[in-house]
């Protein structure tokens, strides 16, 4: 049994109207990009993986595609939740928009917090991809399960002491299939995994 999808943060949720559509475009591109190529969907049992983000402004607020979107082959403005805060030692995420932040957000957000230059991240399952990279590239403590804490602090842990901002690519140990990249927008982003998907 998989506990993939479950929100494991306590959720600050409030409920408000989509964003501007207009504003939302380039997720939605790079999002209908990534479900094309298997990287973001739903398994047979309707279990929803990957997820993606962009920074929103100028601090560490983003946008990201909400929680159990997976399934959906093209998302519309109701689909994506704007993260405002994260306080990783209260496991709490604050989120507004017609729909609950993705599990994954936190290990967005301390992305965002910590790389001032990355504007767009992707979080995909490729269980070929995952093993060809596991420990090849920076990868995250075995024990450290998706959307907690305790990845968030094993993601800064990598970007302070390996040279993941320069791959812009890491791989999730303790969440079998769980790649993550980044990049100064999303197409980088998208091309950081693209490019090793053709490797």
């Amino acid at each position: 049994m998989t506990d993939e999808g479950y929100i494991k943060f306590q959720a600050n949720w409030e409920k408000a109207p989509p964003l501007p559509a207009e504003k939302l475009l380039e997720i939605n591109h790079w999002r209908g990009v990534m479900y094309r190529h298997g990287l973001i969907g739903a398994y047979p049992d309707g279990i929803g993986f990957g997820n993606i983000s962009q920074r929103w402004g100028e601090g560490h607020q983003f946008v990201i595609s909400g929680s159990a979107t997976g399934n959906f082959p093209i998302l519309a403005a109701e689909h994506y939740s704007l993260v405002s805060q994260v306080e990783l030692g209260k496991n709490t995420l604050h989120c507004k928009g017609p729909i609950i932040a993705s599990s994954e957000s936190m290990s967005h957000a301390v992305i965002y917090r910590e790389c001032p230059e990355v504007h767009g991240v992707i979080h995909i399952h490729h269980l070929g991809l995952w093993e060809k990279l596991l420990n090849q590239v920076p990868t995250t403590d075995s024990s450290a399960s998706y959307g907690s804490p305790e990845m968030a602090f094993s993601i800064i842990r990598l970007l302070k002491k390996t040279d993941l901002r320069q791959q812009k690519i890491f791989v999730m140990e303790g969440h079998r299939e769980g790649v993550f990249a980044f990049g100064g927008d999303l197409k980088e982003s998208a091309q950081v995994v693209l490019a090793h998907l053709s490797k």
